[in-house]
């Protein structure tokens, strides 16, 4: 008994001290509101600054084993982050002189572009391509295309000669398509230069654009480009469109605003509010040093789709109050004082949330959270502090109170019969329905993948120009445009041990028939043609030399060509060339990896993953899916420690968590038939997802409280909660749900997706707050029943 006194002393004095800051800001209202107004202009200055700022390296996880070994061993083998340009003559062949000098000099504009790796380039025309020739000597490597030669002057007898060594040398299918009508080019990106300057891969899109693809392209050839640089420049430049259609979502938000209060300058608030912080947060992130990753651009505008949830609740319980027949001023201190813990706490979940998605050690991701969690902090401001005090300045007449009044009476009456869910009968066979859904949707999302689902830049739509590229050169090509490279860590100075070549030849004879697998371009592979041209060509000394002094000349010859071999043999690298980087391809070629490795031995030599860019999306997909079930479970741990710490009551915590549960286990099966893959760029989407359905439980229990607490049963007091707040969660669900399914139209794919995952939980989240939480209140008190009153309502609701 003593227990509930001292809660009861607790709450009366945070009641008291609620009371005390309400008076302090309204009676200080055109201060507090001047304030905001200059903060505001100071952050739109600083947000005008706000930049893309896009990076390879920052969706590498930092710690991953994959990364270490990739760091470890970068300079030695292909880069991750590599350009390809293909040229490609409509018709006919590249074998003439106009084709190859076009590819001289598109090979010179790739040579010269900012942040390229000048040695790392190749094509036909480059000095690192070069052919083994048998000589009566023996073993000597030639330039496929000699000094002497001048793409301006080339003769019938030097193309002749170009074609001939070409095919010799090995590079139809890796450097001249298989049909022989393109050629490409290669070269690897540094992020950063000689002076510290961050690569800026957006202007660098648009320099490849007009340096390389521009001048180049015309009826007779295609210029086909693709690598992570051109990927994200397109992104970037597609998410212009972002703007667009947020736009057109706030139209759509501020029209159905509109029809709700009817009233422009209610209408106008709350958008203003949104905007607002949103300006503050992207004036805060230049301040920090931040810029806006193209993948992350649209995080900004969910949290403003958060803002505009608060501040519709916030308009409802204004109008409701004018209804009864108060003043706009008291109106907006009764919301002000109402909604300030449920909107803090729905608030501070979201930044939880949020703040949980820095534990997965990949800096994109921490720098998203970092975005979303100052966004969602100012909204405590902007939108449970600005919006009453801006409203409270404002007049209304009593002939707008009463037709709000009508308003009310006429939407309320669908209500009605929605809250006849909180009859136990109705409520049983709703928390019936609800365990076979939650069920279906565990057992339906068990399978869902982590990572891409589709091949190309999943980003972007499928006939995207980039996208088209990616399947054309793939088509034309063996080595494939997605490759792993396996590294074979072995004792310094093991270039005389030809145990090593034989382990890792054993190796590549069984993964190279693995599914998914195109080619592999291995150490041991560069053994066996070594030894056969030092052996006049013969077919039957391709092998793995054993005589240490053979197998040691041989290896000093491979470790002068880069890519395959550290100088000292303590490390020599099998490059897999995948058909696509599919989550699914990757996984499975990698089980296969770890397979072997447990059946095959060699002592003092271990296999370790893995670089190139397959390498890069494994470590991803490996993190997030080690991070993805600890981050939900912080997430609902600090969702469920903040409830109590409001209601003191565990079934206030079992109402409001588990139908966020079932909403979100129905979300993963919605991705997994939409063929959405958990990435850097969807597990955001579910994080809000949580934070929206917790706005949605949070305001229903906190009148539902209320009504408690005056004494009223648990059937009468969820009605009453449903219909007060009912209205506004329907109406706020269903607008927002509508306004980002615009995205679908996008021409990102990746926010088309998201427009669709987010409408869809938006609804379900209605759902689950609208029907599951009044269920489950009514049951729970019928099966724990209170021993005493609630008494917080002098802390929830004045």
């Amino acid at each position: 008994m003593q227990t509930g006194n001292n809660n009861f002393g607790s709450l009366g004095f945070i009641a008291g001290a609620l009371k005390r800051v309400e008076e302090f800001i309204f009676a200080n209202r055109m201060w507090i509101l001047f304030i905001f107004c200059a903060l505001t202009v100071t952050m739109a200055f600083f947000a005008t600054k706000l930049r893309m700022d896009a990076g390879f390296e920052k969706q590498m996880p930092t710690n991953h084993e994959y990364i270490r070994a990739f760091n470890e061993y970068k300079n030695d083998v292909i880069g991750a982050n590599r350009l390809t340009v293909v040229v490609k003559a409509h018709h006919g062949t590249i074998w003439n002189e106009e084709a190859l000098a076009r590819l001289y000099n598109v090979t010179q504009a790739v040579t010269n572009l900012p942040g390229v790796i000048r040695p790392s380039v190749q094509s036909l025309w480059t000095p690192n391509t070069f052919v083994n020739v048998i000589t009566e000597e023996g073993f000597r490597a030639d330039p496929l295309i000699s000094s002497m030669i001048m793409p301006d002057t080339l003769k019938t007898d030097e193309i002749d000669g170009i074609q001939r060594a070409a095919s010799q040398g090995g590079f139809i299918g890796t450097l001249v398509a298989r049909d022989q009508s393109s050629a490409l080019i290669t070269a690897d990106l540094n992020e950063v230069d000689a002076s510290g300057n961050k690569l800026d891969y957006v202007a660098l899109n648009h320099l490849i654009e007009q340096q390389v693809r521009r001048p180049f392209e015309d009826a007779k050839y295609e210029i086909q480009i693709i690598g992570f640089a051109k990927q994200i420049g397109d992104i970037a430049d597609g998410a212009k469109s972002v703007l667009g259609f947020c736009g057109i979502a706030l139209l759509l938000t501020a029209a159905a605003v509109y029809w709700y209060c009817r009233s422009v300058r209610l209408t106008v608030l709350p958008v203003v509010c949104s905007l607002t912080s949103l300006v503050w947060q992207f004036g805060t992130l230049h301040l920090l040093g931040y810029g806006l990753d193209p993948l992350a651009v649209l995080v900004p505008f969910l949290v403003f789709a958060i803002g505009v949830s608060h501040g519709v609740q916030q308009i409802n319980h204004i109008v409701r109050e004018l209804s009864l027949g108060k003043t706009t001023e008291q109106a907006a201190r009764s919301s002000f004082t109402g909604l300030l813990i449920p909107g803090t706490l729905a608030l501070a979940t979201a930044f939880v949330s949020f703040i949980t998605l820095a534990l997965i050690p990949i800096p994109m991701v921490k720098e998203l959270a970092i975005t979303a969690a100052i966004g969602v902090a100012y909204k405590i401001a902007t939108n449970l502090v600005m919006l009453p005090l801006a409203a409270s300045t404002f007049h209304f007449t009593h002939a707008y109170a009463n037709s709000a009044m009508a308003l009310r009476e006429v939407r309320g009456k669908w209500l009605k019969r929605l809250a006849r869910v909180a009859e136990p009968r109705k409520a049983a066979w709703v928390l019936a329905l609800v365990a076979v859904v939650f069920g279906i949707s565990i057992w339906q999302s068990r399978d869902r993948v982590i990572g891409t689902l589709q091949p190309g830049a999943p980003e972007l739509r499928a006939d995207s120009r980039f996208n088209r590229d990616a399947v054309a050169i793939t088509n034309s090509y063996d080595t494939g445009l997605d490759w792993m490279t396996v590294f074979f860590k072995a004792p310094a100075d093991s270039c005389g041990n030809a145990a090593l070549g034989l382990y890792q030849d054993k190796f590549v004879r069984e993964i190279q028939h693995v599914d998914g697998v195109i080619s592999v371009d291995s150490y041991a592979n560069m053994l066996r043609t070594y030894n056969a041209g030092y052996n006049e060509g013969n077919p039957k000394m391709s092998v793995i030399p054993i005589d240490p002094e053979n197998y040691g000349a041989l290896s000093a010859e491979i470790g002068r060509v880069n890519g395959y071999m550290r100088k000292d043999c303590s490390m020599v690298a099998a490059n897999l060339f995948l058909s696509d980087h599919k989550a699914t391809t990757i996984n499975h070629v990698i089980d296969e990896i770890n397979r072997f490795k447990g059946a095959n031995h060699l002592g003092g030599v271990q296999i370790e993953l893995a670089g190139g860019n397959a390498g890069v999306l494994a470590a991803v997909d490996d993190e997030i899916a080690k991070s993805e079930l600890p981050m939900m479970l912080y997430v609902y741990a600090a969702i469920i420690v903040l409830v109590f710490l409001v209601y003191r009551d565990f079934r206030a915590m079992i109402a409001c968590c588990l139908p966020l549960t079932v909403g979100t286990f129905i979300g993963y099966w919605f991705m997994k038939e939409l063929q959405i893959g958990l990435t850097v760029a969807t597990l955001p989407v579910m994080v809000l997802a949580v934070g929206i359905g917790v706005d949605y439980a949070f305001y229903i229990y906190n009148r539902l409280n209320r009504h408690l607490a005056d004494g009223q049963s648990i059937t009468k007091a969820t009605e009453h909660a449903m219909l007060e707040v009912g209205v506004a969660t329907v109406f706020t669900a269903i607008t927002m749900a509508v306004g980002v399914a615009t995205w679908s139209f996008s021409a990102l794919k990746f926010q088309a997706d998201m427009g669709k995952l987010l409408a869809f939980m938006f609804m379900i989240n209605l759902v689950m707050a609208m029907t599951a939480l009044p269920a489950l209140a009514v049951w729970l008190e019928r099966l724990f029943p209170r021993k005493q009153p609630v008494r917080a309502s002098s802390l929830l609701e004045h």
